[in-house]
């Protein structure tokens, strides 16, 4: 009898460690990341996507890496970061989000060029799952006001949006399916920007102050923005950080803490910044070319 309970005794010492041995390392363990590629790239692009996908896991052993892809295939993947309206992305993302049963307690995001402020959009219109840190390579915050270099190996695409972008980028025709319209930022008409943008116009509050947006992105624990020093895609590269033109014209710029949206404070920028909460980057190179030694130093501790 003395034995059995002896037995029985071991038996529970050791299952009782092993439920501890478990906890914590559930407890060290990394969030899952989601990663938004950009115009002209798919989710897994061995050479940008891919790559990125498998140095994240070779730098943390056993995570969990989403790669979003936007249709059922590479293709209409990389189609659709042209031709699908932003917001019906947008919404197709936080369903596969809420479907996916390894992000249910919380994740890490990287968003790479226009996937920088369209996760910025998951982040203000879908708290569930919780994302803990937004991560924004080179994403135009505040739009562009240019499209001086397309992405990516389809060249008669990249003329399409270009002669759609020339036909009028506030067109609503043009303002339903093509996402480049809709965080198109025409300084020169603050008004038709504001009244006609489907997408930005909306997600930096021009027109009205949705509280739950401003509410749900300051549940962000680190609001990281990658700036590109020498970016030649980008027009203005200040949009990376929340800078842009000047209304009324389009030499001079302004600073993110110049902005009504920051001043207003009307998506709670001012007050995460504050907070320490957002930090700004920059890598001295080309649009999404960083180093990575830049990833490592820089990046990786917003993943672990």
């Amino acid at each position: 009898m003395a034995v059995f309970r002896c037995f029985k005794f071991l038996c529970l010492v050791a299952i009782f460690n092993e439920v501890v041995q478990t906890q914590a390392t559930n407890a060290n363990a990394s969030l899952p990341v989601v990663i938004w590629h950009g115009m002209g790239d798919s989710c897994c692009n061995p050479l940008s996507m891919g790559s990125i996908k498998n140095m994240v896991e070779d730098l943390i052993p056993g995570v969990y890496v989403k790669s979003l892809m936007i249709g059922s295939n590479v293709l209409s993947d990389m189609m659709n970061g042209f031709l699908m309206n932003a917001n019906d992305q947008v919404t197709d993302v936080c369903k596969q989000l809420a479907a996916d049963p390894k992000l249910q307690g919380g994740y890490n995001s990287m968003g790479f060029s226009q996937g920088g402020q369209f996760l910025r959009a998951v982040a203000q219109r879908c708290p569930t799952p919780r994302m803990h840190n937004l991560i924004s390579f080179g994403g135009q915050h505040q739009g562009v006001f240019g499209f001086p270099r397309c992405p990516g190996e389809n060249s008669t695409i990249c003329n399409y949006v270009r002669d759609l972008l020339n036909l009028g980028a506030y067109n609503d025709f043009v303002q339903s399916f093509l996402c480049q319209a809709e965080y198109w930022h025409d300084p020169l008409n603050e008004e038709l920007y504001r009244n006609k943008s489907v997408f930005l116009a909306d997600i930096n509050q021009e027109n009205v102050v949705n509280p739950a947006y401003k509410a749900n992105l300051q549940k962000l624990n680190r609001l990281v923005l990658v700036k590109f020093g020498k970016d030649t895609m980008v027009d203005p590269k200040e949009s990376e950080w929340f800078g842009f033109y000047k209304p009324g014209q389009s030499k001079v710029k302004y600073k993110l803490e110049e902005s009504p949206l920051y001043t207003q404070d009307k998506l709670g920028l001012k007050a995460m910044n504050e907070a320490g909460k957002i930090k700004f980057l920059e890598s001295p190179t080309d649009h999404l070319q960083f180093t990575d030694e830049f990833f490592k130093s820089n990046i990786l501790q917003y993943l672990k």
